[in-house]
């Protein structure tokens, strides 16, 4: 009895062992998936919310991002989360949030050793400092990823990086106007991608053949930047802001070859992209197009349309650029809370170069007013010159220049009869108010309307074309058109002096601005005032100020 007690003992012990080593063999064999799915996860929740969630919702991808930085522990996964957020304020258009997260996944870089992740952020940044336009910033992350590319071992993955990374020294040669080192980049680009690769790589590769189609653009190449285009083109399925640029390109050939109806084929397809795009690069390039076309088929009504379009476009991306003109690159970091703690030592320095580069700013400022000031005498000087000769130099006979430029706004029937005084025309408080209406009438700018005519102005100031004609004449040395055209100058030019987008304007939209009918009339109206052309005399502004050589409409040139 006793010996079959211990054997049911022993059975029950062995029962109970032998569970526990299932158990411990089952904790066993489902502890390498479980690790394994914890290390691995956190990439598949980054690449499905960069991939997935994006397109759907930003700001819920973003609360991903944030949720994925504060779990993260090891410096690596920090970087891909603080990459993951400034991702997605690219695609949200927010470059100011989406360069400090990106500079602040740099900053953990000497954390890491990962050649890839090195190189991903370093090329991240160098597109995003070319798009808001410091290039030489974007040269800097350019070179430092394709030296820490070429030691990425998967040959697949150092392909793609260096073919964007190649992309991005095209841009900058572009930038300096060195078309064929330029060309160079983008066959190193496309030798990168792969020819085996190539289908995974479609758009970027797309890139590339766009931007070749832009460089023999500019080279005025037309039949090579087509071809280019159209291996671009080929590659591109679905809307993406290079199929933009693609179509922009096509359309841009078609108005230099005045093949209209092509043009305007191409141009509405592009219009069709930029609308929706927060590209503002890609809007100001097709506006440009676009107002073109319709200054070719005469159309002045949707030229000046576009035009504003274009200079909205042109507006926003020069505020843009110009807000991080004056941000130290340095500081960009310290504005996310989240980023690590920058040394004593480090902060010293960036104080001291803050305040150095703002004392630098300060200083140019100063001397760029001095400089206008110094410009806007002489021209005022100029003026008044013109205007004091026209006390003893009659201003309208008929072989004068001036005298013969045929201005249709404005319209003096009068005649040079009313010229000479006569006394019974009209009593001296008549003209005392008469002067004093046209002292207020020069103050605004009613002289810029292109309904403008004697009668027009006469029933203006409420009095009759035979009393203006001749306090105009008498008192301001000048008949009615020549008085309005001289005002409706000094308006552009105080413009021009005051107000530096005027000088990126077109000379078309200048004219507009001021009242005139056409760019020609405008033209010689302003060389007969100022002894300088339009073009010529913005030019000079623009030497006198120091300026950065903007050119109009360089997307047509």
């Amino acid at each position: 009895m006793k010996m079959m007690n211990y054997y049911k003992i022993k059975i029950i012990i062995y029962f109970f062992m032998s569970k526990s080593m299932l158990k411990l063999l089952f904790l066993f064999i489902t502890a390498v998936p479980i690790l394994a799915q914890k290390k691995y996860g956190f990439d598949q929740i980054c690449e499905r919310t960069s991939v997935q969630t994006v397109p759907k919702d930003i700001p819920k991808a973003l609360k991903t991002a944030d949720s994925l930085y504060r779990s993260a522990e090891a410096p690596l996964d920090k970087v891909k989360s603080l990459l993951l957020s400034a991702d997605l304020y690219h695609s949200a258009g927010e470059f100011k949030k989406s360069i400090c997260y990106a500079e602040n996944a740099h900053s953990l870089l000497d954390q890491i050793d990962d050649a890839e992740w090195f190189s991903r952020v370093n090329e991240f940044l160098a597109k995003e400092y070319r798009l808001v336009g410091l290039h030489e910033r974007s040269k800097k992350y350019t070179l430092q990823g394709i030296e820490s590319s070429k030691l990425i071992t998967d040959s697949q993955t150092r392909g793609e990086i260096l073919g964007l990374l190649n992309q991005e020294m095209a841009y900058y040669e572009m930038e300096q106007g060195s078309y064929t080192d330029a060309v160079k980049y983008i066959e190193s680009s496309l030798n990168s991608f792969g020819k085996d690769t190539i289908k995974e790589n479609d758009r970027a590769v797309a890139a590339s053949y766009q931007i070749l189609g832009d460089i023999y653009f500019r080279l005025k190449d037309y039949a090579v930047s087509e071809n280019y285009y159209r291996k671009a083109e080929s590659m591109l399925k679905e809307k993406c802001c290079v199929l933009g640029l693609v179509y922009n390109g096509l359309g841009g050939i078609r108005l230099k070859q005045k093949n209209w109806e092509d043009a305007e084929i191409y141009l509405k397809k592009a219009e069709n992209i930029a609308d929706s795009s927060r590209s503002l690069k890609l809007k100001k390039a097709v506006y440009s197009n676009i107002n073109d076309y319709y200054e070719g088929t005469g159309d002045n009504y949707k030229a000046s349309l576009y035009a504003v379009k274009y200079v909205k476009a042109y507006d926003s991306l020069t505020a843009r650029n110009r807000e991080f003109a004056v941000i130290a690159p340095e500081n960009v970091g310290k504005l996310n809370k989240k980023s690590t703690q920058i040394s004593l030592v480090k902060n010293t320095a960036i104080i001291l170069l803050l305040i150095l580069l703002i004392g630098i700013v300060a200083f140019f400022k100063v001397k760029q007013k001095k400089q206008r000031s110094k410009f806007r005498n002489i021209i005022r000087t100029q003026l008044q010159m013109i205007s004091s000769r026209s006390e003893y130099l009659p201003l309208k006979t008929e072989n004068t220049d001036f005298s013969n430029i045929s201005v249709e706004e404005v319209d003096d029937r009068a005649g040079v009869s009313d010229k000479k005084r006569n006394e019974s025309l009209m009593t001296s408080e008549t003209e005392s108010k008469l002067l004093e209406l046209l002292e207020e009438f020069e103050k605004g700018d009613l002289y810029n309307n292109k309904n403008m005519s004697l009668s027009f102005l006469a029933a203006e100031l409420n009095t009759n074309t035979k009393y203006l004609s001749y306090v105009i004449n008498q008192h301001k040395n000048a008949d009615v058109k020549t008085y309005v055209n001289r005002l409706r100058i000094n308006y552009i030019i105080d413009k021009l002096i005051n107000d530096e987008k005027y000088r990126q304007y077109k000379i078309s939209i200048l004219a507009d601005e001021c009242g005139f009918s056409s760019h020609s009339k405008f033209a010689s109206v302003f060389k007969a005032v100022t002894d300088f052309s339009p073009s010529a005399y913005i030019k000079y502004l623009d030497a006198e100020n120091q300026s950065d050589k903007n050119v109009h409409f360089p997307e047509n040139n």
